[in-house]
């Protein structure tokens, strides 16, 4: 019963790689789009950056005036720190002939009192998954255009863009690899036909569908730090597995593989994506007077049914073991009461997700206080209540989801799993300043208060993303009548402390716990710092 529970761990792991990206949806989203915004801490939503306004409020496109061309570049460089550490007293199974430290006498787990780091950049690419790039700055490109016909109330725009792009990867034996290797999230809108329509002096309104495709995938390495291992390994020393004797052939084998708490049992993949996602967005400018504006935008949920396919590689050792087990009379005769594995080397098959891309309202005013300066301030909602948990669908009946009903009936069927997450929903605020130094040149600087959307009992490093603060400067150059330039360099910075025991995704050690836990009892510490320079191209032609 004991293995039952790590093997809904393992599966669970699976669907917890997907929590990561809740906590990367809400601190990527908004940073890889437009200089202009970020400059100004993404308060400009009754001040849409040019031909993106599509995305940030499509009534700005009223302000764009005969043919317009928009392309813009975003390098981002992203540096990933998690430290673990086992706290004072540290003795996480309380079992006698578990393996310790010479030095401390404390039970020995090799990731205790190490670092893990990486800057290394991934993304998704659609029909191929997760495509690690070289170290160093990542590119994200985007684009537009837009037609406002002579003497037309009605601007049309079109844009290409990623509204949600996240990813990295860690060497093969970086300490953080449990949690995962290598994963990324991407949300890339490739049409979105959008028009504004100008009511009057004062009023503005647009609308637009954007069509977007999302995918996630996350490669991860697998152990299972809990007591029932502990026990495990303790038996196996007791059956003196190392001289290959076992005192109770053929009635009881544990001699097939060596397992313990520490052993890596297997490495997983998971690749979902939805092609098609479609969203609406709706959008209101109000301008009384010459001084002042105000603007709404609403951008509407998206219910996808993500597909593909997943793959458990079990090592050599933990399939041994269990055909070891199976293999004897007490093991066989166990396993078909409780449903043991069999010890298959690996698992595979197809899976669905059921993931709803939640909505966004945001609304801000924009006022110039003085003839060279003008101050923005915004508020924003995304709806991640809505995350209160995710459902996989399988294929197929899985032996081990047979045993997790067993112990968690309400989340988990012979054929699906169902992952608790607890999200919430947040208001974050934005602030904006813009310094006219001359009739070419505006000079920017923003902040964004990032509030996380994860519970401090689901923390994890696959998400090491807590609340933060954006900060950006940036520039606006007007080159010429007819071509703009738009310039940022914006920094976040997210630090998370997660002690031994407080978040099930990370480090509970209860031998209860079904959430994956592969650093349990041990503090954990993430960091995470974000840098983006942003390069905008807007010209009429």
């Amino acid at each position: 019963m004991g293995h039952n529970n790590h093997k809904r761990r393992l599966l669970t792991a699976m669907a917890a790689m997907t929590l990561s990206y809740g906590a990367h949806a809400q601190l990527a989203q908004n940073l890889t789009i437009h200089p202009k915004a970020l400059a100004l801490g993404n308060a400009v939503t009754a001040d849409p950056p040019g031909i993106m306004a599509i995305h940030y409020n499509p009534a700005g496109l009223t302000k764009l005036e005969g043919r317009q061309l928009e392309v813009n570049l975003m390098s981002i460089y992203m540096d990933i720190d998690a430290d673990f550490n086992a706290p004072e007293g540290y003795e996480i199974f309380g079992i006698d002939g578990l393996e310790t430290d010479p030095e401390t006498g404390k039970q020995k787990d090799p990731v205790a009192n190490t670092h893990s780091h990486t800057n290394n950049v991934a993304l998704f690419v659609p029909g191929y998954g997760i495509l690690k790039l070289p170290p160093g700055p990542a590119l994200a490109p985007s684009g537009g255009i837009s037609i406002n016909p002579p003497g037309s109330k009605l601007t049309f725009g079109n844009a290409f863009y990623m509204p949600l792009a996240a990813g990295f990867y860690r060497e093969k034996d970086d300490p953080g690899r449990y949690q995962p290797q290598a994963t990324a999230l991407q949300r890339t809108t490739y049409l979105a036909p959008t028009v504004g329509y100008e009511i009057n002096d004062q009023w503005s309104v647009g609308a637009g569908i954007h069509l977007s495709h999302m995918g996630i995938a996350a490669d991860q390495y697998m152990r299972a730090p809990n007591m029932l291992m502990g026990v495990a390994e303790v038996l196996q020393d007791a059956f003196n597995c190392e001289d290959g004797d076992e005192p109770l052939q053929p009635w009881l084998a544990l001699c097939g593989g060596n397992v313990g708490p520490w052993d890596d049992i297997g490495a997983m993949s998971l690749n979902v994506q939805e092609t098609l996602s479609p969203t609406y967005t709706l959008g209101v400018m109000w301008e009384p007077v010459d001084w002042f504006s105000w603007g709404a935008s609403y951008t509407s949920e998206a219910e996808m049914n993500m597909k593909g396919t997943f793959e458990i590689e079990y090592t050599d050792d933990w399939s041994g073991f269990w055909q070891s087990v199976n293999g004897s009379v007490l093991g066989a005769i166990t396993s078909a009461i409780l449903s043991l594995p069999s010890g298959a080397p690996r698992e595979a098959g197809n899976v669905s997700m059921d993931l709803v891309y939640p909505q966004h309202f945001q609304t801000g005013i924009s006022v110039n206080v003085h003839p060279k300066l003008t101050l923005n301030a915004d508020i924003g909602w995304t709806d991640y209540a809505q995350w209160d948990a995710f459902l996989f669908r399988f294929d197929r009946n899985l032996e081990f989801l047979n045993a997790a009903r067993i112990l968690s009936p309400d989340n988990a069927t012979p054929s699906t799993l169902r992952l608790p997450l607890g999200f919430k929903s947040q208001w974050n605020w934005a602030f904006g300043a813009e310094f006219h130094a001359s009739s070419r040149l505006d000079l920017r600087a923003g902040v964004e208060i990032r509030d996380s959307v994860i519970p401090d009992d689901q923390r994890s490093i696959m998400a090491p993303f807590g609340g933060a603060n954006l900060y950006s400067v940036g520039m606006g150059y007007k080159w010429d009548k007819n071509t703009e330039i738009d310039l940022n360099l914006s920094y976040l910075h997210s630090v998370e402390s997660i002690p031994a025991d407080t978040s099930c995704n990370v480090n509970c050690d209860n031998i209860t716990n079904i959430i994956y836990n592969p650093y349990a009892a041990l503090d954990v510490k993430t960091s995470l710092r974000v840098i983006m320079a942003g390069l905008s191209f807007r010209k009429k032609f």
